[in-house]
């Protein structure tokens, strides 16, 4: 299994071997493109000199800040986007043990039960917890009961709606096409019912 979501081997080879990295990347995953969000674990881990879940936690926050302004940024919102990867990595630490992976491997769970335990995660809602599950099942080997539909509707095989999706650059197209083609679609529907 290797990830090829950012266009830059060194940050998909991390993603692919440290399940938190992955964790990371898919909470930055908001308003920056996707690769600049999976791409930001490897400019943490350089910075700090660690991806590990404690260190994480317990770096001062204005420190953990400052690591994340610095040029290039690893997120347009460095401020807010430190603050929430140190409270994940506090959770992971916290309710995992420090083990990130332990979220879709401990006891064996369903879809289901991963979707709950992602969704308790902070910064996780219904729908990164949804595509988080989706990517697991399709590209990190995940195989608990349920999952694309725990993850519905992108667990569905053959789409290309999200990150769980890209495995090449021809993949990224289609993914970002789709999303262009879906805020399209609500930008319309927000103007009729207006």
């Amino acid at each position: 299994m290797s990830l090829h979501i950012t266009d830059d081997p060194a940050a998909d080879e991390l993603l692919t071997r440290d399940p938190l990295a992955l964790l990371i990347g898919m909470l930055l995953d908001q308003q920056v493109p996707m690769e600049t969000a999976f791409a930001g674990p490897l400019k943490i881990s350089e910075r700090l000199g660690t991806l590990d879940a404690e260190a994480i936690a317990g770096t001062d926050p204005e420190q953990f800040a400052a690591l994340f302004a610095q040029t290039p940024a690893v997120h347009r919102f460095p401020g807010s986007m430190a603050a929430r990867v140190q409270a994940l990595c506090g959770a992971v630490v916290n309710e995992w043990g420090g083990d990130a992976a332990a979220i879709w491997t401990r006891d064996d769970p369903d879809g289901r039960t991963v979707l709950k335990r992602l969704k308790a995660l902070p910064g996780f809602g219904d729908q990164k917890a949804k595509i988080f599950l989706a990517l697991l099942g399709k590209q990190y080997g995940y195989t608990g009961d349920g999952w694309r539909e725990a993850s519905a509707p992108y667990g569905e095989e053959g789409s290309h709606r999200s990150v769980a999706d890209i495995v090449s650059p021809d993949s990224l197209q289609k993914v970002r096409a789709f999303k262009k083609a879906a805020k399209a679609a609500a930008r319309e529907s927000a103007g009729t019912s207006a």
